[in-house]
């Protein structure tokens, strides 16, 4: 069992050990953080200064790379969560202070050239977030996809919230505009490691190949949707207005289907 214990504690720690190094991304940014820890913790005199910038972020680290607390932590939450301690050092704050107080210290002449020189480095330290594949243009005020407004917009009632089942491509962006339109399950379907007790019927049958216009129909109505949100083109065994879900509209893309056994101009007290 104790051998159980320490393969366990030393396995924790390589998944602390590896997740560090993929937050250092290239590493540079790392070396000027630590660089800057150490030239405030050899300069720096004023106590809260010491503590907020070199203190508690070396506290931070001591705790992330203890075996013994990862363990405890591990017990209680994902993998995925306990790096988000990292979020906790102030890199950029640590960096920036220790930047200033050395350029106060030169000379006039000295100032531009290190100004320059440090700007230089923090350019090259990281990469061009715009290149990401998950960053894109704006469509809206609301930074969602243009076709989720719409929808959205469409299916609204006033005085009483809507439920509805959205293709998962579109599922985490609802709530994020919708106060009042409701899904039978939201992002947490789309997430394994938070769904892997949890068998969804309705899920499947929205994300098959081909449509099966009698099931969805009735697991959707079993989960009181009004409304069936579907890609435009997705194809379909059956009609599904042979099983009173009629068609709503078109947006973008996507077509709506409304029950059109539920009256949903009824106000709810």
């Amino acid at each position: 069992m104790g051998d159980n214990i320490w393969e366990s504690i030393l396995y924790k720690w390589q998944v602390s050990n590896d997740f560090f190094q993929y937050y250092m991304g290239t590493g540079l940014i790392v070396i000027w953080y630590l660089a800057a820890t150490i030239y405030l913790l050899v300069t720096e005199k004023r106590k809260p200064v010491r503590i907020l910038f070199v203190y508690v972020p070396l506290i931070l680290l001591l705790i992330f790379f203890n075996p013994l607390i990862t363990l405890v932590i591990y017990h209680y939450v994902d993998t995925e969560i306990y790096y988000r301690i990292l979020w906790l050092l102030p890199m950029t704050a640590v960096i920036a202070f220790a930047t200033v107080e050395i350029y106060g210290k030169l000379k006039e002449k000295k100032r531009t050239v290190f100004a320059v020189v440090t700007a230089l480095l923090v350019m090259v330290s990281g990469s061009f977030v715009y290149r990401d594949p998950l960053f894109g243009k704006a469509e809206n005020a609301y930074h969602v996809p243009q076709s989720v407004v719409d929808i959205c917009d469409a299916i609204e009632v006033e005085g009483r919230e809507v439920m509805a089942v959205f293709p998962v491509e579109l599922i985490s962006y609802v709530r994020q505009y919708s106060p009042v339109v409701c899904m039978p399950y939201g992002r947490e379907i789309t997430v394994e490691r938070w769904n892997y007790t949890t068998e969804n019927a309705l899920f499947d049958a929205m994300e098959a190949e081909v449509i099966d216009a009698e099931l969805l129909s009735r697991l959707a109505r079993e989960a009181t949707c009004a409304y069936i949100i579907l890609p435009e083109g997705k194809e379909i065994d059956g009609n599904l207005s042979d099983y009173d879900y009629e068609t709503f509209g078109q947006v973008e893309g996507y077509m709506i289907y409304k029950d059109s056994t539920v009256d949903l101009e009824i106000i709810l007290e």
